[in-house]
């Protein structure tokens, strides 16, 4: 059977106010022959101008940007029926509540800024094909909340919340837990399967978050909320 598609580039967008980061990642994309990064822009109203005049396969995304943010440009894009590009939200959070918003703003993935170059490009691939793609632990999160009873589902989030008054992400409790039962960075990053930069970066803003400065205040504190 004749696939017309096999030997077709894949034309890519990628949108994020740091251009630090889009070097990056075009960099990393353009060592595939199949992939082509057509145009770089800093925030969603420019990435919506470029989707409409140059018609990319795919619009890879940050979900943090000035202007427009990631999820808000992927809703008004796809608010157009005849809408050819597919969207990748790229993200440094795995929190439930973004996850969810990129899905039902009609985003075809969803990967964390720190996935490896075999699951970018994989994800690529698999988006431009008309599957769907969510990293990691992101899967579960999407299982769980799209198939769960939603009665469940708010009273969870709502205790959540209750229990939760630094709003911490799902990630940060678990690299909380972690840290306090005396695991380092990098036993966290293999246990968790990230990076050790980006466990540096959840201990990071966790602590900042709870407003403490050492590990004795980290804990205190955990235990007076029952973060743990």
């Amino acid at each position: 059977m004749h696939d017309s598609g096999l030997n077709k580039t894949i034309s890519i967008v990628l949108a994020d106010d740091h251009s630090l980061v889009r070097d990056g990642i075009r960099a990393l994309l353009e060592e595939e022959p199949d992939l082509d990064v057509i145009g770089e822009v800093a925030n969603g109203l420019e990435a919506i101008k470029m989707v409409d005049e140059k018609i990319p396969d795919i619009l890879i995304i940050d979900i943090r940007m000035p202007e427009l943010g990631g999820i808000e440009t992927v809703e008004r894009l796809n608010a157009a029926s005849d809408l050819k590009t597919k969207c990748i939200i790229l993200s440094m959070h795995d929190s439930e509540e973004y996850i969810l918003k990129s899905v039902q703003a009609g985003a075809s993935g969803y990967l964390l800024k720190d996935t490896g170059k075999t699951e970018f490009v994989k994800a690529i691939h698999m988006v431009h094909e008309g599957g769907k793609y969510f990293s990691g632990d992101i899967s579960n999160v999407l299982v769980n909340n799209l198939f769960g009873s939603p009665k469940n589902q708010e009273n969870h989030s709502h205790k959540e919340r209750q229990n939760n008054p630094f709003d911490l992400t799902n990630k940060e409790l678990q690299v909380l837990e972690l840290v306090l039962a005396g695991f380092t960075n990098k036993e966290i990053s293999e246990k968790l399967q990230n990076s050790k930069r980006t466990i540096e970066t959840h201990r990071f803003n966790l602590m900042k978050k709870m407003k403490v400065k050492n590990l004795i205040d980290l804990s205190k504190t955990a235990a007076k909320y029952n973060l743990i």
